[in-house]
C-alpha cells in the first residue's frame, strides 16, 4: 500500500468542500503527522471541522526524530513534520499546498501534488464533475487561489 501523507491546507480544502473522502478514494489510507492534526483541531469552532480521529483511513503519527523540525525554520510545525516523517517512513506521496514547503519537498526529491492534483486526479477517476468549479467554491469559502492558476486548471479541464 501506498504511503501518503498530507499537510493541513490540502485537508481544510476538501473539508470545506465537503470532499475529504476523495482522499480515501484516491489513496485508500491518509497519514498525517500529529503537528498537522493539531493545527485542524485549532479550528474545531470552523462549520467545516471534522474530528479525523473518526476515520480509521487516516493515521496520526508522531515523528520519531523531533529535533529534525529544526532543518526547517521557514516552515509551520505541520509542514516541518510533514516532510520529517515523509523521510522517516519512506513516504510515496506527499500532499502540499504551500510554496516553500513544496520547495523543500521538491529538493528532498519527494513525490508531490496538492489540493489541485487531488481534484485533478478525482476528475480523472470520475470522482468529481468539475474542478473549476471546485476552485471558485474554495475561493468564496475564503481560501486564495491565484485568478491565473484557477483559469489555467480550467484550461487544463477543458481539453
Amino acid at each position: 500500500m501506498r504511503k501518503v501523507i498530507s499537510d493541513t491546507t490540502p485537508i481544510l480544502s476538501l473539508l470545506k468542500l465537503g470532499k475529504l473522502e476523495l482522499l480515501q478514494s484516491l489513496y485508500a489510507k491518509v497519514i498525517i503527522p500529529n503537528a498537522v492534526f493539531k493545527e485542524i483541531e485549532r479550528g474545531r469552532d470552523k462549520p467545516y471541522y471534522v474530528d479525523l480521529t473518526m476515520f480509521d483511513w487516516i493515521s496520526i503519527i508522531e515523528i520519531s526524530n523531533v529535533g529534525s523540525r529544526s532543518f526547517f525554520v521557514d516552515l509551520d510545525d505541520g509542514e516541518a513534520e510533514v516532510l520529517v516523517l515523509a523521510k522517516e517512513i519512506n513516504a510515496d506521496l506527499v500532499i502540499m499546498d504551500e510554496l516553500m514547503g513544496r520547495r523543500f519537498a521538491r529538493q528532498l526529491d519527494y513525490n508531490l501534488t496538492g489540493t489541485i492534483g487531488v481534484l485533478l486526479k478525482a476528475k480523472q477517476k470520475g470522482l468529481v464533475l468539475s474542478v473549476n468549479d471546485l476552485l471558485l467554491e474554495l475561493t468564496r469559502k475564503g481560501t486564495w487561489i491565484s485568478s491565473k492558476l484557477i483559469e489555467k486548471v480550467s484550461k487544463m479541464e477543458n481539453k
